[in-house]
């Protein structure tokens, strides 16, 4: 699958909750590529969590930061990519995204939900209805996301293995063969 790819990186959209960190930590393994997840090294070259981003500098610093660090990864090769859910919002992001292969991983609102519930690192999930912010979220975002280049939807029960499985094997109908 590596000869296939030839180097090229895989990218990790959808919601958050979705299982990007997962699956591409399991993706990574399968193609002997290094794995990233853009919302760590944004967290780590900030020297704060996400939240507190979020809480100090607000959705826009943290969106820009979140472009720099992606143009910086997209110079690298050989690499799965999970991005931030909010990475597809801006359209110069695009541009760096498709230096790469892009996957979308389709949760359903009701599975995303249960996921997240106890989940208190998630800033847009603060003070609001989870269940509803996430379906507005995924109503706003779904037309970004479906530009993917792939679509894997996620079935509940499905295991992260299952899932990284179901992404490599529909991998190469989207690849063009070389001639």
């Amino acid at each position: 699958m590596s000869s296939l790819l030839r180097g090229v990186n895989l990218y990790l959209i959808g919601m958050m909750g979705a299982g990007k960190t997962t699956v591409g930590r399991l993706l990574a393994k399968h193609l002997g590529y290094g794995f990233v997840d853009t919302d760590d090294v944004i967290a780590k070259a900030a020297g704060k969590s996400i939240n507190q981003l979020f809480a100090q500098e607000g959705e826009a610093e943290f969106r820009q930061l979140e472009s720099d660090i992606l143009a910086q990864v997209c110079a690298y090769t050989k690499l799965t990519i999970a991005t931030g859910g909010g990475i597809i919002l801006r359209q110069e992001n695009w541009g760096y995204l498709h230096h790469g292969l892009i996957v979308w991983l389709d949760v359903p609102i009701e599975l995303l939900y249960s996921r997240l519930i106890e989940d208190t690192t998630r800033p847009l999930l603060q003070d609001v209805d989870p269940k509803g912010k996430l379906r507005s979220l995924l109503e706003q975002r779904t037309p970004l996301y479906s530009q993917a280049d792939l679509r894997i939807t996620v079935q509940e029960g499905e295991t992260p293995e299952e899932i990284a499985k179901r992404v490599l094997e529909a991998i190469p109908s989207i690849l063009k063969t070389p001639t």
